[in-house]
């Protein structure tokens, strides 16, 4: 949630400003999402808010057990959210448009749309979850591979995009270019149910509704993971499961993309970005592991928590508050900071004051104990 808050910086606009700059190259490259293929730290996003989604269910249904509610309360209780964070995306997409505009691809709406399929796994055993993460990868992944290539008479136009796009791939890996495999072809016609200002013929970036089916992928192995985490196991021990888990996952990801067999594109939430991206998150969630539970550092994590603890919050308030933070703050202040470090550095700083007052509003929810949950 903080490096999505920090979109507010525009690293871009410095890279730009400043294109001899190693440094501010590396940070817009890391602040921008692949074209297509391939991965920066802003692709895991979307996956690491994913993936603790399925590591808290354990430690929800836990909690929920312990306080005698039953199974089919929970379940109530699980439909309930998977509409509301299906309608939240919706809604927060349709800010700033003349109708709602519905779409499937925002992140709160793809985990809505996996989110009961991840109860009822979350009851199962670990060798069922496993299975099942299994047959929906390999599923997907035949969706996929079994939809017809382009032909002669294919029209680039309505799908946005070209024959001689840099990033479309040859070969069987053609399976998964954009805006002309199985996804897309089922948004042409899904998306096309409801009103809508025109026609849906593509979308720019390539994404997709059926991504929500990996995306579930992604909740399995956090739901696995959470699973390892309850367990009454040496800290040590977790800490080693989590980074095998990590690195077989990165393993086979960048295999499978480097063979052709399945592309790894985080647009389409491709099999083998799942496994790539879930890798990352093992790794990461080793590392935090071994330091907060092992080596019991956790001072330096309380701004991150701040966030944290008021996920949903954080994750509207780029659509609810950034805009309108920004225009003030430069209405009232940019003059004065681009006088005074130039107009670059300005555009920084008013993105750094806008981070600032929404983690102090995410503060003040904290200190008064407000936790805005689904």
């Amino acid at each position: 949630m903080f490096l999505l808050l920090a979109e507010a910086l525009h690293l871009c606009d410095m890279a730009d400003a400043f294109p001899a700059s190693a440094i501010w190259g590396f940070l817009c490259h890391h602040q921008s999402h692949a074209a297509w293929t391939g991965c920066s730290l802003h692709d895991l996003i979307q996956p690491s808010f994913t993936f603790l989604v399925g590591v808290a269910l354990p430690f929800s249904i836990a909690s929920r057990v312990a306080k005698g509610q039953s199974f089919q309360v929970m379940l109530q209780h699980t439909l309930w959210r998977t509409a509301v964070l299906v309608l939240l995306g919706i809604l927060l997409r349709s800010i700033g448009r003349s109708q709602t505009y519905y779409t499937f691809e925002d992140t709160l709406t793809q985990i809505g749309m996996g989110y009961a399929f991840l109860f009822l796994i979350g009851w199962l055993s670990p060798r069922i979850q496993w299975s099942a993460l299994g047959a929906l990868l390999v599923g997907y992944w035949l969706i996929f591979s079994l939809y017809p290539l382009p032909g002669a008479d294919f029209d680039w136009v309505r799908a946005g995009t070209t024959e001689t796009w840099s990033h479309n791939a040859t070969g069987f890996a053609a399976h998964w270019n954009k805006n002309t495999n199985a996804a897309w072809a089922f948004d042409t016609w899904w998306l096309n149910l409801f009103p809508r200002e025109r026609l849906f013929e593509s979308h720019r970036g390539g994404y997709s509704t059926l991504s929500f089916i990996p995306t579930l992928g992604t909740m399995i192995l956090g739901l696995i993971a959470g699973g390892w985490l309850r367990r009454d196991d040496p800290a040590k021990n977790k800490t080693k499961r989590f980074l095998i888990a990590g690195g077989t996952g990165l393993a086979a990801g960048f295999l499978l993309d480097a063979t052709g067999i399945c592309p790894s594109v985080k647009r389409i939430w491709t099999p083998s970005w799942t496994l790539f991206s879930g890798g990352w998150c093992f790794l990461i969630l080793a590392g935090l592991h071994w330091l907060m539970d092992e080596k019991k550092k956790t001072r330096w994590a309380f701004p991150l928590l701040v966030i944290g603890a008021n996920s949903i919050f954080a994750y509207c308030s780029e659509w609810l508050f950034m805009g309108f933070l920004r225009d003030n703050i430069e209405s009232h202040f940019g003059a004065i900071l681009t006088s005074l470090f130039g107009a670059p550095y300005a555009g920084f700083l008013l993105g750094a004051g806008v981070v600032a007052i929404i983690w102090l509003m995410l503060l003040w929810l904290y200190r008064r104990g407000v936790f805005i949950r689904i």
